[in-house]
């Protein structure tokens, strides 16, 4: 890949995650409302976004490797915490969106409900602190 093109994949990364987080905030707004089919649009809209940062920050990392946060001081250990509840609820909210999106596909709601009400704190938090991380690596 072009290191023009690759140097565009953080930026693209962090606007993916910031959609992910207006559609979440979105939806959960339309539901709230009792606009099914907006909520509906709003989530899938989310996942759609997630799973295009997912394959960006993949291909970004395949071919340009790690990125070293050199700041020194209380800014590296907010920096690192940050990063670590990120990375794992990261790897904790894929299962959960397939799980709630699976009930919602099997308009399973009670099912759906009862797990979205975990899914969409967690999913929130990583959309956000990816936009964080994103902020305190290439723009601090």
């Amino acid at each position: 890949m072009s290191p023009k093109y690759l140097s565009l994949l953080p930026h693209l990364n962090a606007l993916l995650n910031c959609t992910s987080t207006l559609f979440l905030l979105a939806g959960y707004r339309y539901i709230r409302y009792g606009r099914i089919t907006a909520h509906r649009n709003c989530q899938l809209s989310a996942l759609a976004a997630s799973t295009l940062f997912l394959i960006s920050y993949l291909t970004y990392h395949y071919f340009h490797g790690t990125t070293t946060f050199a700041r020194q001081g209380a800014i590296r250990v907010i920096y690192f915490s940050i990063l670590l509840t990120h990375t794992f609820l990261a790897i904790v909210i894929v299962p959960l969106v397939l799980v709630t999106i699976t009930y919602a596909g099997k308009t399973d709601f009670i099912r759906h409900k009862r797990i979205a009400r975990w899914t969409l704190p967690i999913w929130l938090y990583v959309s956000v602190t990816g936009v964080l991380v994103y902020i305190m690596l290439y723009q601090i």
